[in-house]
């Protein structure tokens, strides 16, 4: 049996970045588990941005504004840059307005009580005339990954207003490093070292371990096969432990006859008989028991015993 790898360990955290290192892992599993981890990462977690916008005086895209130091490109550019994190599923509209010569930052949104600006001093545009005016209105909304502003389902929308692509994703930078390890005599063993920076959003902790989670449920989705599916309603836990006691009582089926906790009478009748392990006693009934010389009431309420110790049963 493939033997599990240690729980994963932080071993730095600097900001919004962290290093975490899972040992122990067989080898090969390294790769397998890290690339796993990085892609779920870096496509699958929620997050909140930007997905249209509108700005008083601009009808499309390509326009630009008197005594504003950017075009409307590079402004939209530097929208796409903020991040927030959100509180509700619902869409949420927030609005911008500053007059005269300054710097216009993210914190210069006036934001709803579902939303959280994580970088604040993000600069969207600067204002180089006293009487310059900027006014922007935007949506936002959460999503995963990237999202393009063709590929996005759109109502008809009023003149002026400007979808965006959206970058929906949490994470920065996701990286990770396989080394070989020792364990007991062996030296091939793998070491994961997996770093993760996110956006301030979410915590690189929170972050892997919803990744782990998305792995877990769609590996448990597959996990199903071959059996009776009643609901969509998939308890994770109840499939692992189910699969626990599967893999208990698949090992315990190895055992063999002379390894088991029977008296040695019996163990040699069973063997004279041609059954070797736990597995194959399982397999056969109570009157088959009864038939072999030897065997008789008490020494097949003894089995049965054994049997109920490892999660077996003689057949019914």
């Amino acid at each position: 049996m493939i033997p599990l790898p240690l729980k994963p360990v932080l071993v730095k955290k600097d900001g919004h970045r962290a290093i975490f290192e899972i040992a122990g892992l067989y080898p090969g599993y390294g790769l397998t588990v890290g690339n796993c981890l990085r892609r779920v990462l870096l496509s699958s977690l929620q997050g909140a941005a930007i997905t249209q916008v509108k700005i008083e005086g601009v009808s499309h895209e390509f326009s630009v504004m008197p005594g504003v130091f950017e075009d409307i490109v590079m402004l939209i550019l530097n929208l796409k840059k903020l991040t927030f994190k959100m509180h509700s599923e619902e869409p949420q509209v927030i609005s911008l307005s500053v007059k005269g010569e300054k710097e216009v930052k993210g914190k210069d949104f006036k934001l709803t009580s579902e939303l959280v600006l994580a970088n604040p001093e993000e600069r969207i545009a600067t204002l180089t005339k006293p009487s310059a005016e900027l006014k922007i209105e935007a949506l936002v909304e959460s999503g995963i990954g990237y999202e393009l502003a063709k590929g996005r389902e759109m109502k008809k929308v009023e003149i002026g207003v400007m979808p965006i692509d959206a970058v929906f994703t949490p994470m920065q930078r996701v990286s990770y490093k396989v080394e070989n390890m020792r364990v007991g005599k062996r030296t091939d063993f793998d070491l994961l070292r997996l770093e993760i920076e996110t956006d301030g959003t979410i915590e690189p902790e929170d972050a892997l371990q919803k990744a782990a989670d998305i792995l877990l449920e769609h590996f448990s989705v597959v996990a199903q096969i071959g059996q009776e599916v009643k609901n969509n309603n998939v308890n994770v836990e109840d499939i692992l432990a189910k699969k626990t006691t599967i893999d208990k009582e698949d090992n315990a089926g190895k055992t063999k006859i002379e390894d088991a906790k029977l008296s040695e009478r019996i163990k040699n009748v069973l063997l004279s008989n041609n059954v070797k392990t736990l597995g194959g006693l399982a397999r056969k009934s109570a009157s088959d028991l009864a038939q072999m010389e030897g065997l008789g009431d008490k020494a097949i309420t003894e089995i049965k015993k054994a049997l109920k110790k490892v999660g077996l049963t003689l057949k019914s």
